[in-house]
């Protein structure tokens, strides 16, 4: 095997991260409360316990996290079940590429393994990955590194072999602690000095990956 690469998938694999920044907000609405649109970025990849305590510290110990969230969850599937998901640019050609050149792949998101299986069969590249690994079957949720060890334990590889495509910094910073290498895809906003010191490399699209792991030979 030439190495292993584990992607999220909302904002990196697939184009669904700018529906949170707008459904949150909505949901959040629904319930009363007014959250920006730099709140919601915030919570791009932020899981439990970190994403509840944010919340109730932004609007109170009230907030009831677990409604909003669900009230989230229908309105952005019942838009996605109208408008279906894309592709982020080149994905299919980035998962193409590393299975023809021996890399195993995974998924670690957020998002349950029954929805986010759902997707990419629904996209058609399913069959490209090894394991679909999902924070909602852990205690902590990314930025906690356990997301990504976990799929490294499921992969039976060493998390310092493997690489991570991330677009949030949430998703950075789990894949950082966990010790993986890792490639952002920034989506919705561009790495802050502190993060971009955290990352192997950053590519304006999936299309530049294989260069990147091309490189990654030599050193």
């Amino acid at each position: 095997m030439t190495g292993t690469v584990i992607f999220d998938l909302d904002g990196t694999l697939i184009d669904t991260e700018k529906y949170f920044k707008v459904f949150w907000r909505q949901a959040a609405a629904a319930f009363g409360y007014q959250m920006s649109e730099e709140q919601a970025l915030l919570l791009r990849s932020l899981g439990r316990p970190y994403a509840p305590a944010l919340l109730k510290e932004w609007f109170g110990e009230a907030f009831d996290y677990v409604a909003v969230r669900e009230y989230r969850r229908k309105i952005m599937k019942e838009h996605l079940d109208k408008v279906g998901i894309e592709l982020k640019p080149c994905a299919e050609q980035a998962l193409s590429w590393l299975s023809k050149n021996g890399y195993r792949t995974a998924v670690a998101t957020a998002t349950p393994v029954e929805r986010a299986t759902e997707q990419l069969k629904q996209l058609g590249i399913a069959e490209y990955f090894d394991e679909i690994v999902s924070a909602a079957s852990l205690e902590k949720g990314k930025p906690a590194p356990d997301v990504y060890l976990y799929a490294c334990e499921k992969l039976g590889e060493n998390s310092k072999d493997c690489f991570a495509v991330e677009d949030s910094p949430n998703g950075v910073l789990s894949a950082y602690a966990a010790g993986l290498k890792v490639i952002m895809v920034p989506d919705q906003t561009e790495p802050d000095a502190e993060l971009a010191a955290k990352l192997y490399a950053c590519i304006p699209s999936l299309g530049e990956l294989s260069a990147v792991l091309d490189v990654s030979k030599f050193y």
